[in-house]
This record gives C-alpha cells, structure tokens and sequence, in this order.
C-alpha cells in the first residue's frame, strides 16, 4: 500500500514494536477505491451481520448504536443481505435523520427520547428477527422483549459499560424466555473470524464502486489532533469512524 519514504517508516515502526515483517500483509491499494476504507470497521459489521445474527431475506433487524462505526455499516449490510426493514438507535435526532437520509434505516429509536422499548415496539410493529448489539444494557433488554420466536441477537460491542456507568450495563435476562421462544444470543468477536476480512474487503470494494455501500467517516487532519479524535468519537460528534490522516 505503501512506496519509498513510508514503507521505510512503516519497517521502522515495527522493528520499534518487535514485529517481524512477515508478520505484516501488504495491502493490494486497488482493492477499496480509497485506501482510507481499510480503516473501516466494516469487517466488524460484516461478522455480526453474517455469522452473528445471520441476517436472512424479509428479516426486520435492529441495530443499537446504529450510527457509530460499526453500525453505520451494519444497516447498510443487513439491507445488502436482503433485510425487508431496519431499524437503528442513537443519540440525538439530527444524526437519526441522517441514518434514515444516507444510511437507509428506516426509523431511529432515539436515545432519552422516552422509554427505549416502547419506541423499539413503534418502529417494529412485527417484532425484529435479528440484532447487532454494540451496545448492551437497556437497549439490549429492548432488543430480546421484542424479539420474534427464533430470533437471533449478535453481541458485537458493550458500549454501555465502555463508556458509562458499569451498573447500567447489567441486565437481568430471562433465560426461561430465551429457551421458551427459542431466541439465540451470541457473542462474537472479529479476532475468532479473521477469514472474513478479504471476503468484506471484495464486497466493501464493489459496493464502494457500484454506489451500493458507502464509508461514513470523519478525517482529522494531523497527528497531534488525535487526542481530539478520541474525545469527540467517546462523544459521539460525528457519524461513523473517526479517522486522523497523516
């Protein structure tokens, strides 16, 4: 991906940390349109969707954390592999406009809006057959009270004892309820499925190219704005992934 000047910066970097440069993958740069999308955690939204909760044809899917960097990805994803109707959460209403404008959801539970299940149930009138959880706690106790019989909900992320109160990420689950109505939960961490990277890499390029899929991100021009990058993604200003460019 890299030529001259910064592959020499790049083998430093790795002599500086211990890794041997078999260790490394060279990057094919005509692969993604832009190799900023490398960065993309696609690969992530790919596996929950896929492997997760295996998003099927017809399915109404919800996705919590709809407009950070993996669920930016996984409505569009769970829409490629034929969900009829998806639904996203957030935090504020000028970013749930965008996810139905841009991303193609087609509503937006919004975060302190009022109670999170009730609103899950106004936007999933049929219930939801799968979910991509980045977040945990309430919203995930939504999820599974209006999951459908055989329902399948991947656990991606647990934003809610990241990046908040550890007791509000403590949930009481029915297990009598889960076997009653046959509903899977399962967690699902990318590091186990690393053979599903150069897959999302093919179908992330074509959609890039055809229009079908698009990379939400912001970009920080500068090394010393990366402490900003950090910040302003915990807060949640931007949709999608942050990026800081050199």
């Amino acid at each position: 991906m890299f030529d001259g000047a910064l592959d020499k910066l790049v083998l430093n970097l790795v002599q500086a940390e211990d890794v041997s440069p078999e260790e490394l993958q060279r990057l094919d740069a005509d692969l993604l349109p832009d190799p900023a999308a490398y960065l993309s955690q696609g690969a992530t939204a790919w596996m929950g969707v896929v492997r997760g909760a295996e998003v099927r044809p017809g399915d109404t899917v919800f996705v919590s954390g709809a407009a950070g960097g993996v669920g930016s990805m996984a409505g569009q994803v769970a829409r490629l592999r034929g969900a009829e109707r998806v639904i996203g959460s957030t935090g504020s209403a000028e970013k749930a406009k965008r996810l139905v404008a841009e991303l193609g959801y087609d509503a937006v539970v919004i975060r302190g809006a009022g109670p999170f299940e009730e609103q899950l149930r106004a936007a999933a009138p049929d219930g939801i057959d799968a979910m991509i959880d980045n977040v945990g706690g309430e919203q995930l106790l939504a999820g599974i009270a209006v999951a459908n019989r055989t329902a399948r909900i991947a656990l991606v992320g647990a934003l809610s004892s990241q990046l908040g109160d550890s007791s509000d990420a403590e949930v009481p689950i029915n297990s009598l309820s889960l076997v009653a109505r046959g509903i899977m939960l399962r967690g699902i961490a990318l590091y186990d499925h690393m053979d599903l990277v150069p897959e999302w890499h093919r179908v992330f390029g074509q959609g890039l190219r055809e229009g079908t899929l698009s990379f939400p991100h912001a970009r920080l021009q500068g090394i010393e704005l990366a402490p900003r990058a950090l910040r302003e993604l915990v807060e949640g200003r931007h949709l999608g992934a942050v990026l800081v460019e050199l």
